[in-house]
Order: C-alpha cells, then structure tokens, then sequence
C-alpha cells in the first residue's frame, strides 16, 4: 500500500486538486449533490469541539500525502505544506460568497492533519526499530 502511493504521486495530486476545488467553491458542493441545496452541508458525525466534518477530510488526505512522500527527504516539506494547507484553505472563507471562517472547521483541519502526523511518525520510529 505505501508503494502504491509513492509510486503515483499524481493520485496525491489529483486529490490535492479536488481538496481545494471543494474547500473554495461558494457553497456546498456535496450538498448540492445531496439536498438539492448549495448552503445544506452534509454531516457525517456531530462535532464535538472540532469539526469533525474537517477532521476527517484532512486526516485522510494528510495520511495519503505523508505514504506518498514517506521514503524521501521531503518528510518537513510535506508536514509543514499539509499543514499550512489546512490553515490558508480555512481563512480564505473569509473572502468566498457563501463560506464562513469558522474556529472549530479550522482545529478539525489542523487535529486532522496533526493526528495523521503523530501516527505516521509513530509508525516510521516502528519501522526504523525493526531495521
């Protein structure tokens, strides 16, 4: 699995390119889908002190780019990008009809890609044991 990832880094592209086209169109695209109705978000648990909505998103993408990226040197450059991500994509609803900064949405992204960090460097400390 983690080959496949570093193998096809266009995947991470690509899915770096549907994150933002989703996080910066004015309203909800996947309520659209959904509702009917661009301003209804779709909700996939309730949020408790993030949204968990975010969470999940950059938690996923952020596993992907950290397999993708996991054997170069460019490990800070990935963590500090994923990061920065999830900050510049959340304070740019403050300019986007239809969007709203909101504190919560930007700890879900930042717990999110935090959370993904912390275990993918669990797991290369793991990794770099059995070697």
């Amino acid at each position: 699995m983690i080959n496949f990832f570093s193998k096809y880094k266009i995947l991470f592209y690509i899915l770096n390119f549907f994150l933002v086209f989703f996080y910066l169109f004015p309203g909800s695209i996947l309520g659209w889908l959904m509702y009917k109705n661009l301003k209804l978000q779709p909700q996939i648990t309730p949020d408790f002190i993030v949204s968990s909505n975010h969470l999940y998103v950059f938690f996923v993408f952020s596993i992907i780019g950290y397999f993708t990226y996991i054997k170069s040197s460019q490990y800070i450059f990935i963590s500090l990008y994923l990061i920065f991500l999830s900050i510049i994509l959340e304070t740019l609803h403050y300019f986007i009809p239809a969007r709203s900064f909101e504190i919560p949405d930007l700890f879900g992204n930042l717990a999110g890609t935090i959370i993904a960090l912390i275990i993918i460097y669990l797991f290369k400390k793991n990794e770099n044991v059995k070697h």
